[in-house]
């Protein structure tokens, strides 16, 4: 497929919303890839990356190889999205540090809306679906509220296993691989890492979306080919019972101190605005919550139009 150095430039900021889009928990790089009309050439060329690569490597050339994965449409597009993810981690850093009610309250209002989009797709209801999204929002809750372990340290073989699990969301619309990393307590220091060039951190995420995208994304394309519904109402329960992790309110139960001297909260719990030790910004965090609800529903509007 020859395309001009135009169209791969506007494949490259195809790329940047994605990576912006998997920055920010609750918004999917799959549903952007799905909305700007790459999602099939983006999976069909993920698909190619098997091991009769190797033998076209081999027998036919770099060239040959080159070609059978798409690899300039790759190129272009997680160009794009890596200059995203960098220059807007440091953002996310800041606001993590310094606004953390404002940052979090837009983030529930993206997911929020994402459960209602996700919720939305279930086709059929009866009992087996029902205890699914009770499993689902069951399951969801725990993850909030199990503190976490070895917070003191980097587990990498743990890193490894976030990004795999997180790249799932740049093939599958309504998965935020951000939330993922969220809920597995990995957000903050996968954006502390990006802005601080922690390699290492940086490298065991890196290896991780590689392996997921190789291996977890045939999987997850068989399970939504064959169960569509039973995972669409999991991932709604999933969401749902997590809202808890994105709530803006909390108090720290209990804290820890990392490895460079700074005491965290290691439990949290989520509380009323109206107790909460500081300025609540009540108002503004109500209007972001909004503004955060609006996004998705625009995209799903500019999805529901471009399908």
């Amino acid at each position: 497929m020859g395309r001009s150095l135009k169209e791969y430039i506007v494949i490259g900021l195809k790329g940047m919303a994605m990576g912006a889009a998997d920055v920010v928990p609750g918004v999917s790089g799959g549903t952007i890839a799905f909305i700007s009309g790459i999602y099939e050439e983006l999976l069909e060329s993920i698909s190619n990356i098997n091991f009769k690569l190797l033998k076209i490597l081999k027998s036919d050339g770099i060239e040959a190889a080159w070609k059978q994965v798409n690899g300039s449409f790759l190129l272009a597009l997680f160009v794009g999205v890596s200059i995203s993810i960098f220059s807007l981690a440091k953002t996310i850093k800041w606001l993590l540090e310094n606004e953390p009610v404002l940052l979090w309250s837009f983030f529930f209002g993206l997911v929020l809306a994402s459960i209602i989009y996700i919720g939305k797709q279930v086709e059929i209801w009866n009992a087996k679906i029902i205890i699914l999204f009770i499993l689902g929002i069951s399951f969801g809750y725990l993850v909030t509220v199990v503190p976490p372990t070895n917070v003191g340290e980097i587990n990498y073989l743990f890193l490894v296993f976030a990004g795999a699990i997180a790249s799932c969301a740049m093939i599958l619309p309504g998965i935020s691989g951000s939330y993922i990393l969220l809920l597995l307590g990995a957000y903050p220091i996968v954006m502390t890492a990006i802005t601080t060039k922690d390699y290492k951190i940086i490298g065991a995420i890196a290896v991780g979306v590689i392996i997921g995208l190789l291996s977890f994304a045939r999987l997850l394309k068989w399970l939504f080919s064959n169960y569509k519904n039973q995972m669409l109402i999991v991932l709604t329960g999933l969401m749902l019972g997590s809202l808890n992790k994105v709530w803006p309110w909390k108090e720290a139960v209990s804290t820890y101190i990392d490895r460079h001297g700074v005491v965290k909260p290691l439990v949290e719990e989520s509380i009323s605005p109206f107790s909460f030790d500081g300025d609540p910004k009540l108002m503004f965090a109500i209007i972001l919550a909004f503004v955060g609800f609006g996004l998705i529903l625009l995209m799903e509007k500019l999805a529901v139009k471009k399908e």
